[in-house]
């Protein structure tokens, strides 16, 4: 694979990939990922929930990070959730790190994941948190990545197919 790019998006971009992020949360759901949509997954919903992504973005409620090749084809992206309550500022979630079926175990969301850490401590986020399939090759990533697991709630969400699945929260100071 050719040399991968990742990088803050500002409102502009973010509103421009839209359609390249529905294709990447697509072969995701399709793929089998438990990322809160069931498959098959329609574009317009895909198409829907990006846009409402770039809306946050541009209103400063969320960092959106992407992953491209040389080329300029996405490869994966993850986002940083700035907007919280008032009594914890100082907190972000992690949500929606998506990688291409045809970029995995390159190297791609650990560099997603590091890039996200480092615009977490940039915002003044001293706490992140996400959640995760527990057994998932994300879980692994995670940990990997020094990220705390807390625990499991069985049965917390459903697989794109419609079965349960059991999910795995972690928390890392930066």
């Amino acid at each position: 694979m050719s040399e991968v790019t990742v990088w803050r998006a500002s409102a502009e971009e973010a509103a421009a990939q839209v359609p390249a992020l529905a294709d990447v949360l697509i072969d995701c759901v399709h793929g089998g990922a438990s990322v809160s949509f069931m498959a098959p997954l329609p574009q317009d919903k895909a198409l829907g929930f990006w846009r409402d992504v770039a809306d946050g973005v541009a209103r400063g409620e969320r960092a959106l990070l992407l992953a491209a090749d040389s080329s300029g084809q996405l490869l994966g992206t993850v986002q940083l959730v700035l907007a919280q309550p008032d009594n914890q500022p100082h907190r972000a979630d992690v949500a929606k790190m998506l990688v291409h079926r045809r970029a995995r175990r390159q190297g791609v969301a650990a560099q997603l994941m590091a890039a996200v850490e480092d615009v977490a401590r940039a915002e003044g986020k001293t706490v992140l948190v996400l959640d995760t399939v527990t057994g998932g090759d994300a879980e692994r990533l995670y940990a990997r990545a020094g990220w705390q697991r807390v625990g499991s709630v069985p049965d917390y969400a459903l697989m794109p197919d419609g079965v349960l699945c059991a999910t795995t929260f972690f928390f890392k100071r930066t």
